[in-house]
């Protein structure tokens, strides 16, 4: 399997459980999460400024600390960031709240 293929077959936050092709689009922009209860999975960032980038997310979740709660990740600072379509940064846990 290439590595077109193996980013095919990852699951982008917020696609439904139940969705056949939960995986991303060859056409958008993702930040890949990392570590944490989302750990693995892609976030659609298609679109964002650089400073929304910047500012990392903080994501709802049930499988956090605190179910119902928000998963926090963030860049890390002068981490180099790919352009164009694909995975193009990470974002990393750092951390829950309620």
């Amino acid at each position: 399997m290439n590595g077109d293929e193996q980013l095919l077959n990852r699951r982008v936050y917020g696609a439904d459980h139940e969705d056949p092709d939960p995986g991303p689009l060859p056409h958008r922009t993702y930040a890949a999460l990392v570590g944490g209860p989302l750990d693995g999975l892609l976030l659609d960032i298609h679109g964002w400024r650089t400073e929304e980038v910047d500012d990392g997310v903080a994501l709802p979740t049930e499988l956090g600390r605190w179910p119902g709660g928000r998963a926090l990740y963030d860049p890390h600072l002068g981490e180099s960031r790919m352009s164009g379509p694909g995975v193009t940064c990470r974002f990393y846990y750092s951390g829950d709240t309620p």
